[in-house]
């Protein structure tokens, strides 16, 4: 298992998970088209384009910092093309960047139901549309999007159904590409925690210390991605992967790693997980 010499891009990989998946593929000496919007600092959001440039460099991968707003198709074919001029190629697209807003519909304002449709599920279809012409000449190529199971409990959408149609839509991307680009050897799959994640929207938005305390680091995202894009992409697509599920058929045993605080359970469950992950987990969990 190695990703040395193959390119990805990778949409929202200035922080968090983004990143994280970045730099797991830098260690086996990959190159990184970092695509996001940050090229300054912001107190609450630490990390920009050219930070995770580094990072990357310093972990053994080669990086190319663009800014860019995947809303713009333009923007997004002009990022295509620079990562390919500078790297030869696209051998994985990682769909990351998400928005998140959990209004419920009479306080959701339209410019924010439009910016969560923009990149969730509009940028997912259009970063995977630009990399399907150099995806579909890579030996391995693979398409993973940070998306939930299809779970169509009404749970999921009362609380907060502007943001979970954005959401869902990213998982049916996935749901028909994975279809589409089957004849062209092009693996589509979705890749969901099973637990909260410590990034900046659960310390921001959701709940802040308390809830990074009883969630997971971004590294289990990483390493159960770094699994996926390890496997031949004609024999592998299609799937909506629970994280610690797919690492616990690789043979990880041991999650401790990943504790984002001192605890080693129960850990906070993430949104979208559908019942029957959440009952077959070996993992004491609480639904946040």
């Amino acid at each position: 298992m190695s990703l040395a010499g193959k390119t990805l891009f990778v949409s929202g990989a200035s922080r968090g998970i983004g990143l994280a998946i970045a730099l797991r593929a830098a260690r086996d000496g990959a190159n990184v088209a970092i695509v996001a919007k940050t090229t300054e600092a912001h107190p609450k959001l630490p990390g920009t384009i050219y930070t995770a440039a580094e990072e990357i460099q310093k972990a053994g991968g080669k990086a190319l910092a663009i800014a860019c707003d995947i809303r713009d198709e333009q923007k997004v074919a002009e990022a295509v093309a620079a990562t390919v001029a500078t790297f030869g190629g696209i051998d994985i697209c990682v769909n990351n960047a998400s928005a998140i807003s959990l209004t419920r519909t009479p306080k959701t304002e339209m410019k924010r139901y439009d910016l969560m449709q923009s990149i969730n599920t509009r940028g997912t279809f259009v970063c995977s549309q630009a990399t399907y012409p150099h995806l579909k000449e890579a030996s391995n190529p693979h398409i993973i999007t940070l998306s939930p199971p299809l779970d169509m409990a009404p749970k999921w959408f009362g609380p907060h159904v502007a943001y979970s149609i954005a959401k869902y839509g990213m998982s049916m991307c996935t749901l028909g590409m994975a279809e589409e680009f089957r004849g062209d050897g092009i693996a589509v799959n979705s890749l969901w925690p099973l637990t909260t994640i410590d990034t900046a929207a659960v310390r921001n938005l959701l709940g802040g210390e308390s809830l990074a305390r009883v969630s997971r680091t971004p590294e289990i995202i990483a390493d159960a991605a770094y699994a996926i894009f390890n496997k031949p992409s004609r024999e592998c697509t299609g799937n909506f992967f629970i994280d610690e599920a797919l690492l616990r058929a690789e043979g990880v045993t041991d999650f401790t790693r990943y504790d984002a605080g001192t605890t080693n359970g129960p850990y906070a469950t993430d949104f979208f997980v559908p019942e029957e992950a959440f009952a077959a987990s070996e993992t004491p969990l609480i639904r946040a």
